[in-house]
């Protein structure tokens, strides 16, 4: 995995957001092998790339081409009107540190025609802008852990809407009375770059939160497995969703790859087919049909009818009997491969679940998974996990918003692991210089840290776009170890960078 930023202007600029719009769209229409992600924001474009299949090079030359066809930048969308009920837990806190009356504060937001500049953090989240001067404030130190569907909210020059529950540091409003995004929709995103969007005070109740979109069949082909017990978060998942980040959809997938490869290898499956992550307390399987499987990954141990099998070998699972799981060592997750690989309907091509944009959702009780085709596999195979170790040492590159200082100070002493999820790493430890600018697109294992110096290790379910400073990102090929990261870990940063070697993670102004 690498990637690199396109400037094409700074701070609010249309002629540079129409531009990077413009570009991403005509690289998703016909992406070349290789390219992972193409994000716009303001006025940037992060693409995200493999190097063994897509140069560099490769890359700039084929944008250069395709900036060559357009004519006047990118197209213009339509005018929308969004209600806005004024209610918002920050409304008295914004009047009173902007001097302003509660009306006031309301007619200036209603004000502006904004333009959506980019979607992206959580699905369907428009980042609009600009917001009138007088009402700009910073965004929050530390972000809230849960803001509410439907809230309208504003940080310095931006202001957009929460499509559903999620993290964010912004200031909030009041609450929207139309949604912004429902996968169930034919058309799920209600706004798209480009668009123009008033705001105008009303009444009523705002809309009720979608239901997950199933991505399980109710009815699989090859019944395979039953759920007789959930654990407390199963989820199917397969590569990736890939080139989705525009939209705001998560990468999702494994969230540590290096064990769900070695599960898939174990039972003859290619890497990417869709198996089982078990996180911190698994579920009660039973067979349905005879199976050949296999486990792989750390701190749970994997018993079939009582008996311990031992990860990284391929086992026979005989019909009828069930699976069950206990924690044991260091770890968090584990990874459960049914040779065949599993059954489900893919989303903007994954069958992943992106908890966040309510697509897909963790295995029930009484679920019935299926296999995605039979596969004869003889059991017994076995390969030797790489041992995980009980600090996790973690290689550092630059990231976007490189400094020294706040290399040093993530580098100067061991971290502990406050939270561990999908969306990241939350860390207690040295105060870490960061801060906040306009959002822009976060890459895989950015270390994000807002004003309150606490980092943030953005992974596999993390925001498309964000607006903290990102000093740091982790290594590539050490991210599955934070895939098995556990509250209370340590947590080490090494670096073989010096001042003569560092380099800046890429920002490459596009014309001189």
């Amino acid at each position: 995995m690498d990637g690199f930023y396109l400037a094409f202007g700074e701070g609010l600029s249309e002629e540079a957001n129409r531009l990077a719009q413009a570009l991403a769209r005509l690289l998703l229409e016909d992406p070349p092998e290789g390219l992972w992600e193409a994000v716009p924001a303001y006025g940037t474009l992060y693409l995200e790339y493999d190097p063994r299949r897509l140069s560099r090079k490769g890359l700039l030359g084929l944008v250069s081409r395709l900036e060559a066809t357009l004519a006047g930048g990118g197209e213009e969308g339509r005018r929308v009107e969004i209600p806005v009920r004024y209610d918002g837990e920050d409304l008295l806190e914004v009047a009173g540190r902007t001097g302003l009356s509660l009306e006031e504060v309301k007619q200036l937001h209603q004000a502006p025609l904004y333009r959506v500049y980019a979607l992206g953090f959580t699905p369907g989240f428009p980042f609009l802008a600009p917001v009138e001067p007088a009402l700009r404030l910073p965004r929050r130190p530390h972000p809230r852990p849960r803001v509410p569907a439907h809230a309208v909210a504003m940080a310095g020059p931006q202001t957009g809407i929460y499509p559903l529950p999620s993290p964010g540091g912004w200031h909030l409003l009041g609450t929207a009375l139309v949604a912004v995004y429902d996968p169930h929709r034919e058309e799920p995103f209600l706004l798209r770059p480009g668009d123009r969007v008033r705001f105008r005070e009303a009444e009523g109740a705002p809309p009720p939160e979608p239901l997950p979109l199933a991505l399980l069949p109710e009815e699989p082909r090859i019944p395979a497995l039953r759920v007789e017990e959930p654990g407390l978060l199963d989820l199917v998942v397969d590569g990736g969703r890939f080139r989705a980040g525009h939209l705001g959809l998560a990468r999702s997938g494994p969230l540590d790859p290096y064990s769900a490869s070695l599960a898939n290898r174990l039972v003859g499956n290619p890497p990417g087919a869709p198996l089982l992550e078990v996180a911190y307390r698994g579920p009660v399987l039973t067979a349905l049909r005879d199976l050949v499987a296999a486990v792989a990954g750390y701190g749970l141990a994997a018993l079939l009818d009582g008996e311990e099998i031992p990860p990284g070998r391929s086992f026979f699972w005989p019909r009828g009997k069930p699976l069950s799981f206990r924690p044991q060592g260091r770890g968090a997750r584990v990874y459960l491969a049914v040779a065949g690989g599993l059954e489900g309907r893919p989303f903007m091509g994954s069958v992943s679940p992106d908890l966040r944009g309510r697509i897909g959702r963790p295995l029930q009780a009484g679920d019935t998974l299926g296999l995605g085709e039979k596969r004869a596999v003889r059991p017994g195979l076995a390969f030797q996990q790489r041992p995980l170790p009980e600090a996790l040492r973690l290689r550092l590159l630059p990231g976007p918003q490189f400094s020294w200082e706040a290399f040093r100070a993530l580098l100067s002493r061991p971290f502990r692991v406050v939270r561990a999820d999908r969306m990241g790493v939350e860390l207690l430890g040295p105060e870490v210089p960061g801060g906040e600018g306009l959002s822009e697109a976060t890459p895989l294992g950015g270390i994000q840290v807002p004003p309150s110096g606490r980092p943030l290790v953005l992974l596999a379910d993390k925001g498309s776009l964000g607006g903290y400073a990102k000093p740091a990102r982790v290594h590539p090929k050490d991210l599955w170890l934070l895939g098995q990261a556990w509250p209370g870990a340590e947590l080490v940063f090494t670096s073989d960078l010096n001042r003569d070697k560092a380099h800046i993670f890429p920002v490459l102004p596009w014309k001189d």
